[in-house]
């Protein structure tokens, strides 16, 4: 009789770790699962952006280096996006493309801004429609980051709860970053005066 309750405690004690590991996976899953969702938009945004600067390359002859940091900005978000993309779990990673992405945004902002004092540029109808999508891809990354950060918070918070903890510590499931802004100054838009 007491081998019996012990095998029942035994079983009962694993079928509680399994079901920790079980979430822990599922939870996994979701954050990879929103990054890969970030990765789709991020790609979209940085295949409008050669469009948007080769348009407007004819307006902005002598502003030449607000389209060179630009373009910059893009490839550096493209290397970052990419190495992320191979291990949305590591942190470092996801920082590195959170600081790239603010990078292109501060670069995207300066060509919005220059774009403002040239009325044929912004009269143009290719880059009116670039400029829409670009802005409506935004839109899209800024959702897919907040659903990123939400999956990666309930996961990293049911990583370190005990006893998950414990499991998460003996599998290697390891804490992830969220996605945001790096520095102070890129939550600020940028003035634009005439």
């Amino acid at each position: 009789m007491t081998t019996t309750i012990g095998l029942i405690i035994i079983a009962a004690i694993a079928l509680f770790l399994v079901i920790i590991y079980n979430r822990l996976v599922a939870l996994r899953n979701q954050f990879r699962n929103g990054f890969a969702q970030i990765d789709v938009q991020l790609q979209r945004r940085h295949d409008l952006i050669p469009n948007l600067v080769e348009s407007a390359k004819a307006y902005l002859s002598h502003e030449k280096n607000t389209l060179t940091q630009v373009m910059n900005a893009r490839n550096n978000a493209v290397d970052a996006q990419q190495e992320a993309a191979k291990n949305p779990d590591d942190g470092k990673r996801i920082q590195r493309l959170g600081g790239a992405e603010n990078m292109l945004t501060k670069a995207l902002a300066n060509f919005y801004a220059v774009a403002e004092n040239y009325p044929d540029l912004k009269a143009n109808e290719t880059i009116q429609q670039l400029m829409e999508e670009l802005s409506s891809t935004e839109n899209r990354v800024s959702f897919a980051r907040q659903a990123y950060n939400d999956t990666v918070m309930t996961y990293n918070t049911y990583r370190e709860q005990f006893p998950n903890n414990v499991i998460a510590g003996l599998f290697a499931f390891q804490e992830t970053s969220q996605l945001q802004l790096e520095t102070p100054e890129a939550r600020y838009v940028p003035k634009v005066s005439f």
